[in-house]
């Protein structure tokens, strides 16, 4: 069995990928803080880590996924405010938002979703650990990580004290030993949500929650880290040191983060007005197109995200499917033709080509090039007039499922279905329509056809007559 490779931005380089249990990974990603909808630069990690854990599945591994909740913290207060709800209420809210996003999005869900209030215990413990090994320091109610104790600071970022000071907008607090100490607790401020400590009632800094909730669930030395390239520093910076100052152990084996996402070349900022949720994005687009642009760049690379690039994705995805769909009506027209012909034997090649791209550092990007090199094959071959071999379509099945296992461009729902959408299909509708126009055919009133053919078109979907009878679907763009 080929290894997996995977480049380890802890240490710059590629390195076999060597699970602590054998046949098991633990893997945690740093999940959405819920103020507010996710955006869709944030959506460019959970899909992509979605798929490598997929990976993982498909080549036998028993994975344990783990994606926190941020459910406290200065934003939650401030939104709560605004909003005029508590700050549990206005979680609710948006996990709920959430999960509405990241199904439709075919994320699968994590094996244990945690949110840090729900962690208080775990937190506080961690913390006296880090205080009693001399690497804390309380501070009028405040509980200061310090990272001078702490040598190995900078390692994950290659940075030293100086260099991460003189990069970071720091705000002047005379509680503080350094600059860059960094907030294990919070002291009570008036109004905000609050649980009682050794340090006095107060609340989680941000960085802590991880650390604590990754070493409940998966030890005190994980396997896989994963997530954004802008939370190297300072959020993961801040998770090894102080979760190594408090076990003395490795944090975590394996450091992956995608790269930054640019909307039209430029960051996204809400400044600038190109802003963009998840949500939005997927009124627009189809989930399937979403997806395959997501995983359609190596996931280190920055990726720009364009209406030109998503109508590209779109049509890839359409072909994608497209074969997917001409492959299950030509099964039932197939034969067993006996040996294996060379269009099977080139469709088993293909599928170990896309397997080696995905172990050498998870490259979707090849591998989807080698997918469209498939769909060109199966195309050609559905296309020519002699019989079709049992085998070729058997072995085109299974490789198209297991890539989609992994890329989910196949197997995402057509439908939208959000709280207050007035997007969602109306299946009954659409079914009574093509119904009719088959009808309106038998009877030669093709007048009545094509009407109903341009009202089933105005409405998003695209029909197919076969021989067995018209499909539709809805259209990608």
């Amino acid at each position: 069995m080929e290894t997996i490779m995977i480049y380890n931005d802890l240490t710059r380089k590629k390195e076999p990928f060597i699970p602590q249990k054998e046949g098991k990974v633990g893997i945690y990603t740093c999940g959405p803080t819920v103020y507010d909808y996710f955006h869709i630069g944030n959506a460019r990690p959970f899909i992509v880590f979605d798929a490598f854990r997929r990976f993982l599945e498909t080549q036998g591994y028993e994975v344990t996924f783990v994606q926190n909740f941020t459910d406290i913290d200065d934003k939650m207060i401030k939104r709560a405010k605004e909003l005029n709800i508590t700050v549990p209420q206005l979680a609710e809210r948006y996990i709920k938002a959430y999960y509405e996003d990241a199904d439709a999005l075919g994320i699968k869900r994590p094996t244990v979703a945690p949110r840090a209030t729900e962690h208080i215990e775990d937190i506080i413990a961690l913390i006296e650990k880090i205080i009693k090994n001399n690497h804390a320091y309380v501070a009028n109610g405040d509980v200061y990580f310090d990272v001078q104790s702490f040598p190995e600071y900078g390692k994950l970022s290659k940075q030293s004290l100086e260099e991460l000071q003189s990069g970071a907008r720091i705000e002047i607090n005379p509680n503080k030993k350094h600059p860059l100490d960094f907030a294990l607790w919070k002291a009570k401020k008036p109004g905000e949500p609050s649980w009682p400590s050794p340090w006095g009632e107060g609340r989680p800094g941000w960085h802590i929650e991880c650390s604590a909730m990754a070493i409940k669930y998966l030890g005190e030395t994980i396997d896989i880290h994963a997530g954004g390239s802008d939370l190297i520093f300072p959020h993961h910076e801040n998770e090894i040191a102080q979760a190594e100052a408090a076990t003395g152990k490795p944090f975590v084996k394996y450091w992956m983060h995608n790269g930054y996402l640019m909307i039209n070349a430029e960051k996204m900022s809400k400044s600038l007005g190109n802003f963009l949720t998840a949500r939005e994005a997927r009124k627009k687009f189809h989930p399937a197109a979403i997806r395959l642009f997501m995983l359609s760049a190596h996931y280190r690379t920055p990726l720009n995200f364009s209406v030109e690039n998503l109508i590209n994705a779109a049509k890839g995805a359409e072909r994608i499917r497209n074969c997917w769909n001409e492959l299950v009506q030509a099964e039932a027209l197939s034969e067993n033709l006996g040996n294996l012909s060379e269009e099977t034997k080139a469709i088993n090649y293909l599928q170990e080509k896309f397997d080696a791209n995905l172990k050498d550092d998870f490259n979707t990007a090849g591998a989807i090039g080698v997918l469209f090199e498939a769909v060109k094959s199966i195309n050609q071959a559905l296309t020519q007039e002699r019989k079709l071999d049992k085998n070729f379509i058997e072995s085109a099945k299974a490789f198209m499922e297991y890539a989609d296992n992994i890329l989910g461009i196949i197997d995402i729902s057509d439908t939208l279905k959000m709280e207050g959408d007035t997007n969602e299909l109306d299946e009954d509708l659409i079914n009574a329509l093509v119904k009719e126009r088959e009808e309106a055919r038998k009877k030669k009133d093709f007048s009545k056809a094509d009407e109903i053919r341009d009202k089933l078109s105005s409405m998003g979907i695209i029909l197919e007559d076969t021989p067995s009878g018209t499909r539709w679907k809805r259209a990608l763009l």
